[in-house]
């Protein structure tokens, strides 16, 4: 791909680049060193792309959604040793004349690096950091590869997803370390094949499937795998998170190898989710939910500030196939016992096997013919 080739010369060129205005500036993309002869590798990153610190570059009319759109691509790679900067800064360091332009305050807030509807899509070797809203997210794609990248933004920083991927089938994530302040990687709906291995994830929310089913929609996500994760300084660990209302199914899932220090949640599955600007009637009880099957924990450890595991699952629609093989979770010791919380399964169906601890964690209800799950018919199809 040439032209796309070209175009991230263009945007890593150490060169001097023009002062931005409201009205349409165009670059010829053979300035910025862009060979475009079949031969030259114009995919490399190896300076400091940066975006401008706030929105007062652009007309209200034409604020951007994301600062490096890609489209339509088929084999196409992002490589080097450079850094796309977002310089979305904590707004306490924004000096008072320019804090109304600030990302924060404007509430305009783009995706640094957005894929959509590309294929065969590798990303390696290079930095994202301090996004105002994900740092790199694949929409409506596959055959993605994305190895050896760091992704930081500081932990209190909101809604920067590191990896973010919708509608994306085919993923391998591996070697990459990403802090940030919401979900290390977050998966959504429309997404299945997803491959995750040695992944460092330090600060965050840790990796996540959702928040699927909002506002009563469908969702489907299936054949997940994470493993040799360690997560630390961390909201959660694994999470599987659905709203109330929503349809659909989550289905062979499998988290193996993962370590954890100084998480407040490490394992959880959440069918009453509900973000804090969700309020109102989106918060409400529903009788539906998206239904949750063939989730595994194999092999988890390491340390807790709140609960060790958190089950919730729903009434109408509790969580089948669970199960849990040598799960050894502690508390930290900066935790004090006072504020720890028992684990917590609620219409969780499944077993556990192997070295438990704590024994609290066993709460699995059995599934064997003993005990069953009574789930609502499905009347829509994944």
């Amino acid at each position: 791909m040439l032209i796309a080739g070209a175009i991230l010369c263009l945007v890593a060129s150490t060169a001097p680049a023009p002062a931005l205005s409201a009205g349409r500036t165009t670059f010829s993309v053979s300035s910025f060193g862009a060979a475009g002869n079949g031969i030259a590798d114009d995919s490399e990153i190896d300076g400091d792309v940066l975006a401008p610190p706030g929105m007062g570059y652009w007309p209200k009319a034409r604020r951007p959604l994301q600062w490096l759109n890609f489209k339509w691509l088929d084999g196409f790679t992002i490589q080097g040793t450079g850094t796309v900067d977002g310089q979305s800064t904590l707004l306490r360091s924004v000096s008072p004349a320019n804090v109304s332009q600030h990302w924060y305050i404007s509430g305009v807030k783009p995706t640094l690096i957005r894929f959509y509807s590309s294929f065969n899509v590798s990303v390696r070797n290079i930095r994202i950091t301090n996004s105002p809203q994900f740092h790199l997210k694949f929409d409506s794609s596959g055959g993605i590869k994305v190895k050896n990248i760091t992704i930081s933004s500081p932990g209190d920083s909101l809604n920067t997803d590191g990896i973010h991927l919708q509608n994306t089938r085919d993923v391998d994530i591996r070697s990459s370390s990403i802090g940030c302040g919401d979900d290390c990687i977050s998966i959504q709906t429309g997404c299945s094949n997803v491959h995750m291995k040695n992944i460092n994830c330090n600060p965050g929310h840790g990796i996540s499937l959702g928040g699927l089913g909002k506002d009563n929609s469908l969702a489907c996500v299936s054949d997940v795998f994470a493993e040799h994760i360690n997560v630390e300084n961390a909201l959660y660990g694994v999470r599987i998170k659905t709203w109330q209302g929503g349809k659909g199914t989550v289905r062979n899932v499998t988290f193996s190898n993962v370590r954890v220090a100084n998480v407040a949640t490490p394992i959880a599955i959440d069918q009453f989710y509900c973000d804090a600007g969700g309020g109102g009637a989106r918060c409400g009880n529903r009788s539906d939910a998206v239904g949750i099957t063939g989730v595994a924990y194999r092999r988890v450890a390491g340390t807790y500030t709140y609960q060790p595991v958190r089950l919730a699952c729903s009434d109408a629609r509790p969580c089948t196939g669970v199960s849990m093989a040598d799960v050894r979770l502690s508390p930290a010791s900066a935790a004090g016992a006072s504020g720890l919380r028992q684990p917590l399964c609620w219409k969780s169906y499944g077993e556990a096997m192997g070295m438990i601890e704590p024994t609290g964690i066993a709460c699995l209800q059995r599934s064997n013919g003993f005990v069953m799950p009574l789930t609502k018919p499905f009347n829509y199809t994944c």
